[in-house]
């Protein structure tokens, strides 16, 4: 089997047949424990005599621990689980064991960014008794869809237009996603269908709602209300990376809404066609900005972006301050057009 991609995980995390080890690993460490915890409940259907914790220390000093652990009956028979949290590519020789162990046992082995050319994922992506899983950050259609499983799982629905607003606010972390989702269920209520209102008036606060507050004065031309956003979201959390990206998007946007008034459109038209859809207490915000940008300023606008992104990285210069001028910068930008 080995490596599996997207469209084939829902259904091993279902059935994972006669696998002997599953590896999933990636920069979402809250996708990975999501879909580690699925697989456990899966497989051991919530006994606890069929749920093994092994620590990666002692799997990588005994070679044969995991496979020996994933041979042995459960005590209350069935298939047991074999379960190692952090693991790393140390652990290559104790996977390849677990491969060719006897039993009906399984071994999870939950991790990190792995490189492809060594260890764990050299030992196992090729071997037809494991399964590498991959966990990065979703976005667009599937990171919508995930938050739709997520929240009938809490017995509640959501609108189009809500599960848009979250995905711009919530994808970026899937522990912090789920946490926002179950307490989105609890305010609505068992059974409800969650408006675009809801998520705002449940969710909205904190960096991203400063970081939205900063972006919209900016790309209005309103200089000072832009700078003390950007002290509030900086203040609740923020970063310079995500602040910087999350102002390419906000002008890329812009830009989609001026190209289709430049073909003829009306801005409020322009702006109804974006996807995801503005959110309604932007939409005059966002209608007064797109009056004073036209496209060629708002691709130069981006350009400036992609490039203060790098210097955020790779110039040593204090990432934060990047960051506030470049958002600054298009605040200007926009206050001598108005």
């Amino acid at each position: 089997m080995a490596k599996l991609d997207a469209r084939r995980i829902p259904g091993f995390l279902a059935e994972t047949g006669e696998t002997r080890v599953v590896l999933l690993h990636g920069e979402d460490q809250g996708l990975v424990r999501e879909r580690g915890a699925a697989l456990v409940q899966r497989v051991a259907e919530g006994d606890a005599f069929r749920m093994v914790d092994i620590a990666r220390e002692a799997a990588a000093k005994d070679a044969g621990l995991l496979a020996a652990e994933a041979s042995t009956p459960a005590l209350t028979g069935g298939r047991r689980i074999v379960r190692v949290r952090d693991a790393t590519d140390g652990l290559a020789a104790a996977a390849k064991a677990a491969c060719a162990g006897l039993g009906p046992g399984i071994v999870l082995l939950e991790a990190g960014e792995l490189a492809g050319n060594k260890g764990l994922r050299l030992a196992l992506e090729k071997h037809e008794a494991a399964a590498v899983i991959a966990c990065y950050p979703e976005t667009g259609a599937a990171l919508e869809t995930a938050m739709a499983a997520t929240l009938t799982g809490l017995g509640v629905r959501a609108e189009p237009a809500a599960l848009a607003w979250l995905a711009a606010r919530l994808g970026e972390d899937r522990m912090v996603m789920r946490r926002e989702l179950e307490k989105l269920a609890l305010y609505a209520g068992p059974g409800a269908l969650i408006t675009e209102e809801d998520a705002a008036a449940c969710i909205a606060g904190g960096a991203q709602l400063d970081m939205d507050e900063a972006l919209l004065a900016a790309s209005g031309g309103d200089v000072a209300r832009a700078d003390a956003a950007l002290d509030a979201a900086f203040a609740e959390g923020a970063n310079a990376v995500q602040l910087v990206r999350a102002t390419l998007r906000h002008m890329q946007r812009l830009q989609a809404a001026a190209d289709a008034v430049a073909g003829g459109a009306s801005p409020g038209d322009a702006l109804a066609g974006l996807r995801p859809p503005v959110f309604f207490k932007q939409r005059g915000a966002m209608e007064r900005a797109l009056r004073l940008w036209s496209p060629n300023a708002l691709a130069a606008a981006g350009a400036a972006l992609l490039e203060a992104e790098r210097r955020t990285k790779t110039t040593g210069m204090p990432d934060v301050a990047v960051a506030r001028n470049a958002v600054l910068g298009i605040a200007r930008m926009a206050a001598r057009r108005r």
